[in-house]
């Protein structure tokens, strides 16, 4: 392709997606008590899952622009004319600034794009970027593909507790939340790049259940694409996507997959997340 794609870990890609697209994926990394480990290849989900129960500190840290340039000059060595890399909101992350500031450096032009997504919604961009690259486009049209996706992808969760996201700084003006946190089970939603409250549901079913219909409503009748996501609660992130599969017409590709170690980090045991992301 003429345009090479990067991206960051944070996108979860099927790692068969990653390898026939050819995409370069940068890892972020977790910090684990004094341990400092990259995403999809040092650290899992499970390992973080059970730091955070036996509150061992987790934070995160973005990857080093020599990480992003290092991704650019593997392009330009492999005969790319261009690139555009595209990156987890920079209302979340530093990884968007680090990837920009290695970009001005790059010997070929690199497109950075700040999608406003985490996870599959990332991801969707990223795959619509692979779909027009791999026909010829140019950069701006490939990043012009995954601005669009981007902008047409919503992504709802349900979280056990606000206090992972709460000691990340992540959840905005989701802090209201917080003063009953213990009575509601939350649901959130990506808003403007950053992690917004929507709904307080009093039980976890009651709140799972409102999820799949906000999702359902979201996808109306459609062609979309559907990913559920979630951390060590593998059985109802399954249960949830048969249910979805079957009540949603307009369904094409419906995903599964646990989110990684960065993302769990902030969110903790018991996520179920969907991303509705309209073709």
């Amino acid at each position: 392709m003429p345009v090479a794609l990067v991206t960051d870990s944070t996108a979860y890609l099927p790692d068969e997606a990653v390898a026939r697209l050819g995409i370069d994926v940068v890892p972020l990394s977790v910090v684990l008590g004094d341990q400092v480990l990259k995403e999809g290849i040092e650290v899992t989900p499970g390992d973080v899952a059970e730091a955070l129960r036996r509150k061992v500190q987790v934070t995160t840290s973005r990857p080093n622009p020599e990480a992003f340039a290092a991704a650019y000059r593997a392009a330009a060595g492999r005969g790319a004319d261009g690139v555009v890399s595209l990156h987890l909101s920079a209302e979340l992350s530093g990884t968007y600034e680090a990837a920009v500031l290695a970009a001005e450096a790059a010997e070929i032009p690199v497109r950075v794009v700040d999608t406003r997504m985490v996870a599959m919604a990332l991801g969707y961009c990223v795959l619509a970027a692979a779909e027009v690259a791999g026909k010829g486009g140019g950069i701006d049209e490939v990043a012009a593909a995954a601005e669009k996706r981007a902008g047409a992808t919503t992504g709802f969760f349900y979280v056990d507790t606000l206090e992972y996201l709460r000691r990340g700084g992540r959840i905005g003006a989701a802090r209201a939340m917080l003063g009953s946190a213990l009575a509601v089970k939350p649901l959130l939603h990506l808003s403007g790049g950053r992690i917004e409250p929507l709904e307080k549901v009093r039980t976890s079913s009651r709140a799972i259940a409102r999820l799949e219909e906000i999702a359902i409503q979201q996808a109306g009748a459609d062609e979309v694409d559907l990913a559920v996501h979630h951390l060590a609660a593998r059985d109802g992130a399954e249960q949830l996507a048969e249910r979805l599969r079957e009540r949603v017409p307009g369904l094409r590709e419906l995903y599964v997959g646990e989110v990684g170690a960065v993302i769990g980090a902030h969110v903790g045991p018991g996520l179920l997340a969907v991303v509705v992301s309209p073709r």
